[in-house]
């Protein structure tokens, strides 16, 4: 950039970029081509600062400028690129050095740089690409930002970054907005019409920060107050975060243009020989993008065509995110040529302290040193995912023709080459968004279970019209036989009556005229006629009978489908069950999720509760006695401090203080058992305490008293005691499991609930109380307790099942236990299997310490594999920070019969 702001052809905007530091391009760097155009024109100096805003960043991979990280074996190897971009002289420097040639030639088809040492001997430098002052600002992006841009997009970190000499043209390159001509738009709004145009509004975000680091300090250039934004580093991944920076999310590009107008107003600058509109800090601006994949379920459908289509259902949207930073860095100074003084002297101080500082970074990472001095500057600090990290890195370096300028040109050019020999493991940050699934698979559930309910409403509407009109059928054909039957036995009966009548009368008159023969044989004929009349009455009486037994028939087959579809019926009652359970299933999983997000609001009460004393009670008037004087000191040692609880002792006595356990008085009895559980936390204490009844005390005051102050000191006095081998066994002895389990069911404060959790856990430690405590419900108790849900709750009961898990191994490998782990009969081990890969490390730590004991034993391995574990067993052999743990698991897979043959059913290469 000129030195003169009327120097220059057009005014410039400044900007800079930023993004999520979370992983970079998976492919190798695209190769930068030339194209210049020189009806465009050259560079413009600034009219104006701008200004950048900064957001909390997410973690990154480990990987980074501060050296020593270990690179990701799932990353991809990519060299920074670098080009570099010639001004065209500006009007003092056309006046200055009329009488002299440029110190710089270029050979953009060579990609190549010569500068003159003098006026027959030349220095010639290659870079990725070289454009002229003729190159337009679109060439400019296409070849230095844009692959930048396409990866952030798939989902990997980048930046760009410029780097040069003050009015060299760093904020034309990167910050120009383009209001009077668009053809002279930045890398900035370029790189943001990119990302918009492939965002979705509906499902996808864009989020922006903007800051400046100004005198080694970060501040918020979209809220000046902010003016020390501190930097937080994860110990061990080597992640940076910004906690406090405002994050603006964009939806259109004007909203954009107006947040770097915003920043540019409040970016510090200054009016120096060199450049009327220095720019005095470095600027970052960070793009955090989050895109859902598309087509992801259709192409893993076509590829395993035999999955059904709940099972598709099932699979979460795969959301992939990235991070990009564009950085306009301060230029490169020398007071004697920029005439800075006062306090504009030490901002070049400052500037050229960073600068260097990153100097010396990119030097140790092209020499491979074992050393990266990334602790000398914020800004290392800052880019520390740019060299050397995941983040695929594109720098173009700005340099002036004017000879008067010959050596910081050179410093310049070496800084660039030396940039070039730096590597960064690019990675893809890609997972699944398990919310969205689970709001869309209750959507199908609400919408299964109306559609049964509505066709179990009509089939039981269809069985009850079925039903009655086959009763209607039934009652009508019995009426119908019975009025049959009835006609025709009335009918048979009379005619039998009259044949009978009519015989007697011709047998009388036969009888009369004495015995005709002839007479005699008619009357035969007529009685063997009324002999098949009855005949014929039997054959019909027969078979209206079997047309009853006909009706009855069909009546049991009525019945018969009247139970089919009551079966039917039942069928889908069960079915709603199954639903109703997955659909429970999947709250849980929401409810841990749930958990998880209100881990630091717990943390905040708990940091409150543990500072909190309470205030003394008041002792009734007029008792002159050792209560009060105890009760007196009793105050003094609510602070905590063990000089005071010390002297305490010594004046008033074990016996007196025990005593006043049993005090009417609630206050006395608080500050009692504060002071005897200071006093435990000693473990010279310990046994003093135990010898003078001070634990049978305690434990009377779980079960009697109902104050959760009481509750929560008492059981943390216990926690300590437990930890001695000897008390373990006095606890039990005294129904010690029983109190705790009462006290955690009525406790609603979390600090309670922790007391009583690690109290159990010590006695999970202890291989001679197994099988006592576990039927006492130990196990059963800790299982109660997740349902806190707090992180340092769950901490203990995790560390409760590792003590018990372990002891448990221990035994079995000694031959003094056989058969399945009490732990899984009392069902621990979904629980387990759920937390294995807890976001909180201590929970995680002994859940994956647990199963790799539960493992030990191969009467175990069925269920584990039935519940999930083998998956969790194979990423902790695999994934787990502790070598031990990690060397366990993979012990056990490796030796177990049906682990191997479980990874082999279920194909997982190991």
């Amino acid at each position: 950039m000129a030195s003169g702001g009327g120097n220059n052809r057009n005014g410039t905007h400044r900007n800079s970029l930023k993004g999520t530091t979370t992983t970079s391009t998976a492919s190798t760097d695209k190769p930068l081509s030339v194209n210049s155009n020189p009806s465009k024109p050259a560079f413009k100096n600034k009219s104006s600062p701008l200004t950048g805003a900064s957001s909390g960043l997410r973690k990154s991979s480990p990987g980074s400028l501060g050296g020593g990280a270990a690179k990701d074996d799932a990353g991809v190897p990519g060299r920074v690129r670098v080009a570099v971009r010639l001004r065209p002289r500006n009007a003092e420097e056309s006046v200055a050095d009329a009488d002299f040639a440029d110190c710089v030639e270029l050979q953009p088809e060579l990609k190549r740089l010569k500068l003159r040492k003098n006026n027959w001997d030349t220095d010639t430098y290659e870079f990725d690409e070289v454009l002229t002052e003729f190159a337009s600002q679109k060439r400019v992006y296409e070849v230095v930002a844009k692959p930048v841009v396409e990866g952030v997009l798939d989902g990997y970190n980048g930046t760009i970054m410029a780097y040069g000499q003050t009015g060299t043209g760093k904020t034309y390159t990167l910050g120009r907005l383009g209001e009077e001509d668009t053809a002279n738009r930045g890398i900035m709004v370029r790189a943001m019409e990119d990302i918009l145009a492939e965002v979705s509004p509906e499902i996808d975000y864009v989020l922006v920060s903007y800051l400046q680091l100004y005198m080694e300090s970060l501040q918020d250039l979209l809220d000046p107050t902010n003016d020390n934004i501190s930097i937080v580093e994860e110990p061990k991944s080597g992640d940076v975060s910004l906690p406090g920076a405002t994050l603006v999310e964009i939806r259109d590009q004007q909203s954009f243009l107006e947040l770097l107008r915003l920043g540019e107003a409040h970016r510090h600058a200054a009016n120096t020989k060199l450049n009327t509109e220095s720019s005095r800090s470095h600027a970052l601006l960070m793009v955090h993008v989050k895109r859902t994949v598309k087509g992801r379920e259709a192409a893993h459908s076509s590829d395993n065509g035999n999955s059904t289509s709940m099972a598709r259902s099932l699979r979460p949207p795969l959301v992939r995110k990235g991070k990009l930073v564009v950085v306009d860095l301060a230029g490169s100074e020398r007071i004697d040529k920029s005439g800075s003084d006062g306090h504009t002297r030490e901002e070049a101080k400052s500037i050229n302290l960073s600068l260097s500082a990153l100097g010396k970074c990119i030097n140790a990472l092209a020499e491979n040193s074992a050393h990266v001095p990334v602790r000398d500057s914020k800004l290392t600090r800052l880019l520390r995912d740019s060299f050397g990290g995941t983040a695929r890195t594109s720098l173009v370096i700005t340099v002036g023709p004017s000879p008067r300028h010959r050596g910081e040109t050179a410093s310049t050019i070496m800084f660039g080459q030396r940039a070039m020999k730096v590597e960064n493991m690019l990675k893809l940050k890609e997972e699944f968004d398990y919310k969205s699934l689970a709001r869309r698979l209750d959507i199908q559930l609400d919408k299964l279970i109306m559609e049964h309910e509505r066709k179990q409403k009509a089939f039981e509407v269809e069985i009850e019209r079925i039903t009655a009109e086959a009763q209607n059928r039934i009652s009508e054909a019995e009426r119908n036989y019975a009025d049959a039957v009835e006609k025709e036995r009335l009918k048979y009966q009379k005619d039998y009556m009259e044949s009978i009548k009519k015989l007697e009368e011709k047998w009388m008159m036969n009888q009369q005229n004495q015995g005709d023969e002839r007479k005699m044989v008619h009357i035969a004929e007529e009685v063997a006629e009324v002999k098949k009349l009855l005949s014929k009455e039997t054959s019909l009486r027969k078979a209206a009978e079997e047309e009853v037994d006909n009706l009855k028939s069909q009546l049991a087959q009525l019945k018969m489908s009247e139970a089919s579809a009551n079966s039917e019926i039942l069928k889908l009652r069960k079915m709603v069950e199954d639903e109703v359970c997955q659909k429970e299933k999947l709250e849980g999983e929401i409810s841990m999720l749930q958990s998880q997000l209100l881990h630091l609001s717990f943390e905040a009460d708990e940091t409150r509760k543990r500072l909190d004393r309470g205030g003394p009670g008041k002792v009734p008037g007029g008792l002159d006695s050792p209560v009060s004087q105890v009760r007196s000191q009793l105050k003094d040692s609510g602070n905590g401090e063990k000089a005071s609880v010390a002297k305490l002792f010594e004046q008033v006595g074990l016996q007196k203080i025990l005593s006043l356990l049993e005090a009417e008085d609630a206050d006395v009895r608080i500050h009692a058992v504060k002071v005897v559980a200071n006093l435990a936390a000693e473990e010279t204490n310990q046994q003093k305490i135990v010898e003078a009844g001070g634990l049978k005390s305690l434990l009377m005051l779980l079960g009697s008293s109902e104050d959760e102050t009481i509750h929560r000191v008492a059981a943390g006095a216990i926690a300590n005691l437990a930890m001695n081998e000897k008390n373990q066994e006095l606890i039990m002895s005294q129904g010690g499991i029983s109190l705790l389990s009462t006290t955690a069911s009525h406790a609603k404060d979390p600090q309670t609930l922790r007391m009583v959790a690690g109290a159990i856990a010590n006695l999970c430690g202890n291989d001679k109380l197994q099988t006592k405590l576990r039927g006492e419900g130990g196990i059963k108790a800790l299982l109660e307790i997740v349902k806190c849900g707090h992180p340092d709750v769950l901490a203990q009961v995790a560390r409760g099942i590792a003590n018990f898990a372990k002891c448990e191994s221990r035994a079995s490998t000694q031959g003094s236990k056989t058969g399945r782990s009490l732990l899984i009969e009392d069902g621990a081990l979904p629980w387990i299997v759920q937390n294995a890969n807890s976001d909180a490390s201590p929970i995680r730590r002994h859940t994956e310490l647990a199963l790799c004991h539960l493992a030990q034993h191969e009467v175990n391995a069925k269920d584990m594999i039935s519940e999930g574990a083998l998956w969790e067993l194979v990423r902790i052999s695999q994934d787990c920070p502790r070598e031990d743990i990690r060397t366990l698991a993979h012990r056990t897979l490796a030796s177990s019969p049906d682990f191997i043959a479980g990874l082999k059913r279920l194909r997982i290469d190991y």
